[in-house]
């Protein structure tokens, strides 16, 4: 069984979902399984000038038994295009809440306009205009293409519970399984910890919330003078980080860093007291599962997000999106002994419960359970 992989999002740029992309990829080729993957810089790319993306140029792919598309970009669509040449079931996780970030990126429209001439859904000029109409006119049109990507699946992907429920907004009429992206626990576990240091890990563009997390922690600071901020991973949008954190009065508690390897991310995450979440808008918070495999307690805005993947215990540690339950929460977790010793017992108990081996597992009874999509379903308008 010969699998292909197909993903827009590349290697070095900070997201959970080439991470996601790369660590299923090597599961399955450590099982012995033939897999290929398309990605920029496994395929020919040119960038997105301001953008850490690159957009992937026309390429043909080795024909395949089963076709993953990770992505509804350039090289995700080829995926789908493939999978219906080659009559191969399609799989696609979804791990980018569309609905969510059309307002925020201009490049989302963009590409949903890309995407449906490339499938040929037959759109009118007037529909395509609609993808310029922020708010319910966008959404609705980017829900009618939803449907259709959906139309096309054998079987889809959620890497959450909540992100599963986001799929009625696309009337999927194929199976949907919830399989979360797995971590390793971490074997230099130690809980002797620096209570004065909240970290936070991802982008600085709107749709991570910055903003709710600095105002709460201006007032952890109002509460403990001592107590610093690590935003790790910014690449975009420090100059508005700067100027907000000068704003809130947080200048030399707050420190802005870039995206560094894996390997000072873990560093971190085992140094650190408490990990803040204050996005809303992930469709699985990656990071979560990686601060909890390193016995990093954490505490989250998204309610959505609480359940952990191993199932294990009672939810995550959550809070209202915004700034006093924050502060609140984040304050209790770097004070409280038996909340941090339940939390991080329960984190570690749950990153060890659901192994990569038991992702691979359920991961291929997928793909032997996916039949191909003979004829494509009537267009949903």
């Amino acid at each position: 069984m010969r699998i292909a992989h197909f993903c827009d999002s590349h290697t070095g740029r900070p997201d959970g979902v080439i991470r996601s992309t790369e660590l299923t990829v090597a599961l399955l080729r450590d099982a012995g399984l033939p897999v290929d993957l398309y990605r920029p810089g496994t395929v020919p790319s040119v960038p997105v000038p301001f953008r850490q993306v690159r957009v992937g140029l026309p390429f043909r792919a080795r024909p395949a038994d089963i076709v993953h598309a990770h992505t509804s970009g350039p090289i995700g669509v080829t995926g789908f295009r493939a999978a219906a040449a080659w009559r191969v079931p399609l799989v696609v996780t979804w791990h980018t809440d569309l609905l969510a970030y059309a307002d925020l990126f201009a490049e989302i429209p963009a590409g949903a306009a890309w995407c449906a001439r490339s499938l040929g859904l037959g759109w009118t000029p007037r529909e395509y205009r609609e993808l310029t109409r922020p708010g319910a006119v966008r959404r609705r049109r980017l829900e009618v293409l939803g449907r259709a990507l959906f139309a096309r699946m054998a079987v889809a992907i959620a890497p959450s519970g909540k992100t599963a429920a986001g799929f009625a907004a696309f009337q999927p009429t194929v199976p949907v399984h919830v399989l979360p992206t797995p971590v390793s626990v971490d074997p230099a576990f130690a809980e002797h910890r620096d209570r004065n240091v909240v970290l936070s890990v991802g982008r600085g563009t709107p749709e991570k919330n910055p903003e709710l997390l600095l105002q709460a922690f201006a007032k952890v600071v109002a509460s403990r003078p001592a107590t610093r901020l690590i935003l790790l991973g910014v690449h975009r949008q420090r100059r508005h980080l700067t100027h907000r954190v000068a704003a809130l009065g947080l200048g030399g508690h707050v420190d802005i860093q870039p995206p560094v390897p894996y390997r000072q991310v873990s560093d971190l995450y085992r140094s650190s007291g408490v990990l803040a979440f204050a996005s809303t808008t992930d469709t699985q918070g990656l990071v979560l599962a990686e601060a909890e495999a390193h016995g990093l307690p954490v505490v989250l805005a998204d309610r959505g997000l609480a359940t952990r993947p191993g199932r294990v215990g009672g939810d995550r540690f959550t809070c209202e999106p915004e700034p006093d339950a924050f502060a609140a929460a984040l304050l209790r977790m770097l004070d409280d002994e038996s909340l941090r010793a339940r939390v991080i017992s329960e984190g570690r108990r749950a990153a060890e419960a659901y192994s990569p081996e038991i992702f691979r597992d359920r991961l291929l009874e997928i793909y032997r359970s996916a039949r191909p999509v003979t004829e494509l379903r009537p267009r949903a308008d």
